[in-house]
C-alpha cells in the first residue's frame, strides 16, 4: 500500500520515516566530535559525511512535507483527546527537521566555507557573511532540542506499545 490509510501508514510515509531516522541518527552522532576532540572511529569515518547528509535530508524533508500534505485527509485517526498534541509534537519535530540543515547551511556560508555535498559544489566558497553565521549559530542549540524532541518521540512510541498496548506504533511498522 503505497497511500497511507485510516488505519495504518503507506509504503511512502514509512520508508521516508525510517530512513529519515536513520540519517538523522547519523547526524547525531557529530556530537561524538565533543569527545577527544573527534579523534576516534565515529569522528574519522562518519562525521565527514555530515553535511553530504544534512543536504540530503533537507531535501528529504521538503519532500516528505509535500507527502505529508497530500495525505493529510487519508492519516490514522488520532485520539481527540490527545490530538493537539500529537500535532504540536510532530509540528516541532518537522521544525526541527527542516531548521537543523537550514542552520547548518548557514554555519557553512556564514564562515565562508561555501557549501558541497556529495562533492558537487552547491555553493562557492566566498567571503564570511555574518548574518549568515549569526542564524548558523542556532544549529547546536536546535540539535540538542532537536534530540530531546526526538527521544520524547521515541518514549511516546514506546509508551504507546508497551503501557497503552494500542495499535499506534504498529501503524508505522
Amino acid at each position: 500500500m503505497k497511500h497511507d490509510s485510516k488505519e495504518r501508514y503507506g509504503s511512502v510515509s514509512k520508508t521516508f520515516h525510517w530512513l529519515m531516522a536513520a540519517l538523522i541518527g547519523w547526524q547525531l552522532l557529530k556530537f561524538g566530535d565533543r569527545i577527544a576532540e573527534g579523534e576516534h572511529w565515529v569522528g574519522e569515518t562518519l562525521v565527514p559525511w555530515h553535511v553530504s547528509i544534512g543536504t540530503l535530508l533537507l531535501v528529504m524533508i521538503v519532500l516528505r512535507l509535500v507527502w505529508v500534505m497530500t495525505q493529510r485527509h487519508q492519516r490514522p485517526a488520532q485520539d481527540p483527546a490527545t490530538a493537539r498534541l500529537v500535532k504540536a509534537g510532530h509540528g516541532l519535530l518537522f521544525a526541527g527537521m527542516l531548521l537543523m540543515p537550514l542552520t547548518g547551511i548557514m554555519v557553512m556560508l556564514g564562515g565562508g566555507y561555501g557549501l558541497t555535498a556529495f562533492g558537487l559544489e552547491i555553493f562557492a566558497k566566498g567571503d564570511e557573511i555574518a548574518w549568515a553565521a549569526t542564524i548558523g549559530s542556532l544549529h547546536s542549540p536546535l540539535a540538542w532540542a532537536l534530540t530531546v524532541l526526538i527521544i520524547g518521540h521515541i518514549g511516546m512510541a514506546l509508551t504507546h506499545h508497551f503501557v497503552h498496548r494500542d495499535d499506534t506504533l504498529k501503524r508505522m511498522l
